[in-house]
Formats: structure tokens, C-alpha cells, sequence
């Protein structure tokens, strides 16, 4: 597993805004973008993992928009949250459990918090 892998940069995303829940606190934008310091992926790739994770149930507050010139939507993401299917997803999922499991060898599972 690398720290660009796809169920890591989601592992990341989910647990941020897990813990903003819990603590009831708004989630800070800039800490899920891709140039955050805790992601450090393309444009592209982001968009990618955004969507994916929105199409699939696991966020919320996030809306597409047509971008001129482009084939993909732009992301939008207003008050974004995770789901309880994404609670469910990065408590359960085996894949999300080898992520937490790499991002703790590392001591990197929410930077900053």
C-alpha cells in the first residue's frame, strides 16, 4: 500500500470528517483538497476519489457542476459530511482496515488532530 493509494486518501477523507462529527465541529475544506498537506494528490486523482465516494453513499454535500471546455463536472462541496454508510464503510471494509492499518505504521491517520 502507498500513501497515494485509493483507500488510503479515502481512509483519510473519512476519518477527518468522522472525527469533525463526532466533535461536532465543521470540517475544514482545505484539510481534504487535494494540495492539503495530508493528501498530496492530483487534481484528478481527488475529483476521482471525491466522486466515487459520494456516488457510493459514503458523503454528503458534495454537487457537480459543468466546467466549459471540461468532459468530467466540477466538485463542489458544500458542508461536506461523511454518511452512516461511511461510518459504516471505513469501520467494516477490509480494505479501509489495511489503509488504517499503513496509515498507523506511518502515525499519519489524521495529521493535526
Amino acid at each position: 500500500m502507498a500513501r497515494d493509494d485509493y483507500f488510503v486518501i479515502a481512509y483519510r477523507i473519512l476519518a477527518y470528517l468522522y472525527v469533525c462529527l463526532k466533535s461536532g465541529e465543521k470540517p475544514d475544506i482545505s484539510y481534504v483538497s487535494a494540495n492539503s498537506e495530508a493528501l498530496q494528490i492530483s487534481q484528478n486523482y481527488w475529483e476521482y476519489v471525491i466522486r466515487h465516494l459520494y456516488e457510493d453513499g459514503y458523503l454528503e454535500g458534495v454537487s457537480f457542476m459543468p466546467v466549459v471546455g471540461r468532459g468530467s463536472p466540477g466538485i463542489r462541496m458544500n458542508e461536506i459530511m461523511i454518511t452512516p454508510k461511511g461510518i459504516d464503510f471505513l469501520q467494516n471494509n477490509s480494505s479501509m482496515a489495511k489503509a488504517k492499518n499503513f496509515l498507523k505504521t506511518l502515525k499519519e491517520i489524521v495529521p493535526g488532530l
